[in-house]
């Protein structure tokens, strides 16, 4: 999803580097995470006219097409929120993965995980599997092309501890659509909607396992959405996270942290943790000090 795009903002452009070349702080701060192979292999950073290969966290980057879809702050927000609450994170499943920005900044925060993404654009697919080769992530990261709302994507009888996904927003009569073929599949729902996301994350839970996604709150129909889609694939939303994006305005977005109603003890039953809200801006427009913290989690470098 790519409605609050933010752009090239914290984003550091690739630079030629050589094995000895390997910078250790980025605009102050020292890189956490490993050195993944693109950063001494020049042939796994080649970056065709039309892309760019841009900072996702730590050493780790994406290829991105420069007029296409775009890793935004909805990403980002899932992929902390899904890896900051779920317990005991061996397997993951990223569905409707796009370019894989959701995926591998989760990849990076769970060096020790194995992932599967479900996309079912191949100009995305290729896209992705390009960057998990600069990031070193192919031992553990398998990309499925096809579309998650066909069973036959899945192997019979695989389950995942935290599901991941960054729906898309609008039905498609409700409004334009973006020109370019990226950009109207992760805006529109093109291939599905919130509640086709929580009936494939449903059956494919492990036990006690967490599905994580962001979605509007506003206008409030689209809240309802939410509930009614978790309602219907026997889901409970056990956290709820609202996301302001300049202080003092109404919030926008949420964050959702859903299980299984049948994982849930009968004493928590149909409730909901509300957490405060989280600020992305400041009245001034200044970046807020939780969110630094929050982008510092995920390997990006304090202001």
């Amino acid at each position: 999803m790519n409605l609050y795009n933010s752009g090239q903002e914290g984003y550091e452009r690739l630079k030629p580097l050589s094995m000895n070349s390997i910078e250790t702080h980025w605009k102050g701060s020292a890189i956490p995470g490993p050195v993944p192979p693109g950063r001494s292999q020049p042939e796994l950073a080649a970056c065709p006219e039309g892309q760019s290969l841009d900072n996702i966290g730590g050493y780790f980057k994406l290829f991105q097409y420069k007029e296409g879809h775009r890793f935004s702050t909805d990403d980002l927000l899932v992929a902390w929120f899904g890896t900051t609450y779920a317990p005991a994170v061996s397997r993951v499943l990223d569905l409707g993965s796009g370019i894989g920005s959701v995926g591998m900044i989760a990849a990076w925060r769970l060096p020790s995980a194995q992932f599967v993404t479900v996309e079912a654009q191949e100009i995305s697919v290729a896209l992705a599997r390009k960057s998990a080769r600069y990031n070193g992530l192919e031992s553990r990261y398998e990309i499925r092309l096809g579309d998650f709302r066909n069973s036959d994507v899945f192997k019979s009888g695989e389950v995942f501890d935290l599901v991941l996904g960054s729906p898309p927003y609008f039905p498609l009569e409700d409004g334009l659509q973006a020109e370019h073929e990226q950009k109207v599949a992760c805006r529109f729902e093109v291939r599905g909607s919130v509640a086709d996301y929580c009936a494939a994350a449903a059956p494919r839970l492990s036990q006690g396992g967490v599905f994580a996604f962001v979605f509007p709150v506003k206008p409030a129909h689209q809240l309802e959405r939410v509930l009614e889609a978790a309602k219907a694939s026997g889901l409970q939303i056990v956290r709820k996270r609202d996301v302001i994006l300049k202080e003092g305005e109404d919030p926008l977005l949420g964050l959702f942290l859903l299980m299984r109603t049948t994982d849930v003890p009968e004493s928590f039953r149909h409730q909901t943790w509300s957490d405060a809200p989280l600020i992305i801006r400041r009245r001034d427009g200044s970046i807020h000090p939780e969110y630094s913290l929050v982008k510092a989690a995920i390997g990006f470098p304090l202001p």
